[in-house]
Formats: C-alpha cells, sequence, structure tokens
C-alpha cells in the first residue's frame, strides 16, 4: 500500500498547510532531502490549539496536539509535492513541548505525531531518529511544534 492509500485508510483529515509567521520557508529541499520548518497545532479550520501540556492540557490532549502537528506537516508535504508517495521515509523528527515546569513526559506526547508517520510510511520508513525537549513557552502559546527531515524518493 502506498502512503497516500495509508493515510486515507485512517479516515483523517489534513489541515491547512500554514503560511510563514517569519522570515523563512515552511519546508526546503535540497537534492533527496526535504526540510520542514517547525509546525504548530493546526486544526482543520485553521485555527491553532494553544496551551500549556500539564496545564490547560493534560497529556492526552498534548499527544493529540502533537498528531495534529504531524498532520500539519503532512498538509504542507502534499500541498507542495502532490503526494506522500514521494517521501521514501522519515530522518529525523525535533518534537518541542510547551509544558509546565514540572511536566517530564515530553516523549510521550510527541509519540502522537511519531505513530502517525509510523502508520503513514510505515514501521521501517516512517520512523526515525528523535528527539523529544520541553521548552518553557512556544510561539502564540501553541503546546507542540515539530519540525522533521524526510529522504525523497
Amino acid at each position: 500500500m502506498t502512503a497516500d492509500e495509508r493515510f486515507a485508510q485512517l479516515g483523517l483529515e489534513l489541515p491547512p498547510p500554514p503560511a510563514p509567521k517569519g522570515v523563512y520557508k515552511p519546508f526546503l529541499i535540497d537534492g533527496r532531502h526535504l526540510y520542514v520548518s517547525g509546525h504548530g497545532p493546526v486544526k482543520t479550520d485553521g485555527t491553532l490549539i494553544f496551551g500549556k501540556v500539564g496545564g490547560e492540557l493534560d497529556i492526552e490532549q498534548g499527544k493529540l496536539a502533537a498528531q495534529q502537528v504531524g498532520l500539519t506537516i503532512l498538509s504542507t508535504i502534499k500541498t507542495n509535492l502532490g503526494s506522500l508517495d514521494k517521501v521514501k521515509r522519515v530522518i529525523k523528527v525535533l518534537g518541542m513541548v510547551n509544558g509546565v515546569p514540572a511536566f517530564d513526559r515530553h516523549p510521550y506526547v510527541i509519540n502522537g505525531c511519531s505513530e502517525l508517520f509510523a502508520k503513514v510510511w510505515g514501521e521501517e520508513n516512517g520512523i526515525g531518529v528523535r528527539s523529544a525537549v520541553g521548552m518553557g513557552m512556544l510561539p502564540e502559546n501553541i503546546p507542540v511544534e515539530i519540525e522533521a527531515l524526510f529522504e525523497l524518493k
């Protein structure tokens, strides 16, 4: 099954790809590598999810926010490349969690995105290396920001 077919089976909806809110490109292709800038959790209506994990959001809501960031990244890829099938594999994911000071389960939250990528590209190609870290704050008080590096076919 292809990545586009796997995604269709999930029954999830892609949000609109976000426009840059600063001086940067949302994605960049260099040879066979696709770099995706940090994305936030854009909902299907184009609005963002807000709040700190462990504060306004519980851990499960944080994990769902990370999945929503993954969907936002998929939207950027599909909009700009035309198909998720053009990605061969996930190389690296950097997940940043906006949590209260005592929150320490950042990897669990970022699993929301990693599990999505594994479902789309399969475990062999959808799981890359990863960092999951906590931040004191993220732009506009979003709960999760994720950037990623992919290998293209």
